[in-house]
Formats: C-alpha cells, structure tokens, sequence
C-alpha cells in the first residue's frame, strides 16, 4: 500500500473517530437538590462544542479531496488538515480542563439560570475521557497534515481521462465515412473538425 492511500486512510478514521467521539458522554452534571426538575444531566462531545462534529467532517471531506486533488492543491489540504487537527486537539484539551465550559448552555436549559453563578447550582461536575481522547486524535490528525506536505509531493499524479492531445502527445485521429453521424461526433470529442477537409 502507497503512503499516499495510507496517510489518506489514516485520515478518514482520524476523521470518522472525531465523529464517535461527539455522540460520547463527555460531562456529567449532578445539580443541588431543588434547583432543577433532574438531578443529573450528561453532555456529549456535541452539545459541549458543535465544531467537533464540523472539524470531523471537514477533515473526511479533506480526505475525500486528496484522493483527487494535484500536487500543489495536496499541499493545501496537507495544511487544512493540520489546521483541522489543531483545532480538535484545542477543543478536547480545553474541555477537559474547564468541564464547566462544556456545560454551561446545557445547565442554562436545565435551570433555567444563566450566568456564573453555578456554584449555586451544582453539586459536582465531572469530564469522561472523552475530551482527552478528542485531543490525542487532533494531535494525530496534526501529524498526518504534516505528513501529507511532506509526501505528497512523491506521489504519482494521475493521468487525465481526456487529454485534448495539445500537450506535444500523438493525437489520435479518426477516419469517418460522409453521413457517418456518430464517427463525426467522436472526431469533434477528440479535437478533430469533421468539416473541415
């Protein structure tokens, strides 16, 4: 297997795990009693930041996109996906450092109180290993985007389906009978006049 499907796989599950990880349970709240209708409440990695759902798919559409893409605009996707991984490994690392940041709109829609007050509210507020895991996963995505600037340049590029001949190849040319209706279409497809003779 080339590094190219390699680093281009590596980032589809780079990608597909950034996804997995924004349906997890990432925070759990537990309120005082009488401040709120539940006891507990548990935020995913979505509602604790919906730009882990959009980082991910950005990074398998990247994916998607290298698989095509030339050699200068590989460079360019090299960059966004160690932009996009950058951007994960800070969402990860900031929630799970600051839970509460994660929880703020979800304890709002809760209690019904916003604000900086939750010291009133809450009894105890706790992160999953999903934040870190999040992290570690946009650092490896980082490492990939690194990687794709620094291969993609070796890898091969892929000839053209139609080539219009005006590159110095041979072209090839067509014979077509008078009337030939279908030759005459072929003729103009590969650059050829049939009108002209």
């Amino acid at each position: 297997m080339s590094s190219k499907a390699i680093l281009i796989l590596l980032v589809v599950v780079g990608g597909g795990l950034g996804l997995l990880a924004s349906v997890q349970v990432w925070i759990q709240v537990e309120f005082l009693t009488g401040v709120s209708a539940v006891e507990r409440i548990e935020v995913t990695g979505q509602q604790a930041s919906p730009a882990i759902t959009l980082i991910s798919l950005a990074a398998l559409a990247a994916a998607l996109v290298l698989t095509i893409a030339g050699p200068v605009f590989r460079k360019v996707i090299g960059l966004l996906v160690l932009v996009l991984g950058a951007g994960l490994a800070a969402v990860g690392t900031s929630i799970a450092l600051s839970p509460i940041d994660g929880a703020r709109s979800q304890i709002a829609e809760s209690t019904g109180i916003s604000g900086d007050s939750y010291d009133l509210l809450v009894a105890s507020i706790s992160s999953s290993a999903w934040p870190t895991i999040t992290a570690v996963i946009g650092v490896l995505l980082g490492i990939l985007g690194v990687c794709v600037l620094i291969l993609s340049g070796r890898w091969k590029t892929a000839g053209r389906k139609y080539d219009s001949g005006t590159d110095g190849s041979k072209k090839k040319t067509r014979t077509s009978e008078p009337g030939d209706r279908i030759s005459e279409w072929d003729a103009l497809s590969d650059g050829d006049d049939p009108t002209d003779r």
